[in-house]
């Protein structure tokens, strides 16, 4: 069976990565792909991260499709344009002795002639097999680890004052803004936004540690078979690029 490079750039010379991320950005319905909060290298760091990301779970998945002579390959995107018309990323072989294997030739919808070389068109990336495990089951107990929390949290992660509070107070201030957490998700279960991350779904939850309208940090929460367990939090833009290779997050707490 064929094999793949786990990363997108080691598997394809993509020229003017920015253009192409463009590219994609008018041709799939309209979202927000910038972060708000991080400053970044790339025009689209979110759509960057998405299709990097997206290509390593096909690949790992063996969903990417040749053409009946071998020259041409493409895979699944998981976007659609705005009339729900899946799009797909297509290339070539690359003839050039030590590039990368192939070279991006385009992005195109799955109605256009040029997908045509394709017996067969390839599925989406699969992340779960129980849908179940993408709500949070509050009959589960959460165990939170704090003191992992504290410590190996990067303090730039919060917003201040938090970042120069001494280990006691923080752990304070952490401890309601769990319990508030789980309270909000007990009234309204899709505040738990799933998300894959090293082969695993987790859940997100909300902290507010400021104000209870804004969010500051994502908790992340793995899911055991009898409970839960929290040791780590995410940035809002770090949670939002894992969150949305599953589906575009509800936007009811985690914003880019």
């Amino acid at each position: 069976m064929q094999s793949w490079p786990d990363d997108l750039f080691n598997f394809a010379w993509l020229e003017q990565r920015d253009e192409r991320l463009r590219e994609l950005a008018e041709l799939s319905e309209e979202e927000d792909w910038q972060y708000h909060n991080t400053p970044n290298d790339h025009e689209f760091p979110i759509l960057y991260n998405y299709i990097r990301h997206t290509y390593r779970r096909v690949a790992e998945e063996r969903k990417i499709s040749l053409s009946d002579n071998g020259d041409f390959a493409c895979f699944n995107s998981g976007l659609v344009t705005t009339n729900q018309e899946p799009i797909f990323a297509s290339f070539e072989a690359n003839r050039r002795e030590g590039a990368q294997p192939w070279y991006f030739k385009g992005w195109y919808r799955s109605g256009q002639w040029e997908l045509n070389i394709f017996p067969a068109l390839p599925g989406l990336a699969h992340y779960f097999d129980d849908p179940s495990v993408l709500v949070f089951d509050t009959r589960k107990s959460l165990r939170v680890n704090i003191e992992h929390i504290i410590e190996e949290t990067p303090r730039d992660r919060f917003p201040d004052p938090f970042r120069s509070m001494g280990n006691f107070p923080l752990q304070s201030v952490l401890n309601g803004a769990i319990a508030n957490a789980r309270e909000r998700v007990r009234r309204n279960y899709k505040a738990a936004i799933p998300q894959f991350y090293r082969g695993e779904i987790q859940l997100l939850l909300p902290l507010c540690l400021n104000d209870p309208k804004q969010a500051d940090l994502a908790l992340v929460v793995e899911i055991h078979e009898n409970f839960y367990r929290a040791a780590t939090c995410l940035t809002l833009d770090m949670a939002y690029n894992n969150a949305r290779l599953l589906a575009r997050p509800d936007r009811d707490w985690l914003k880019p």
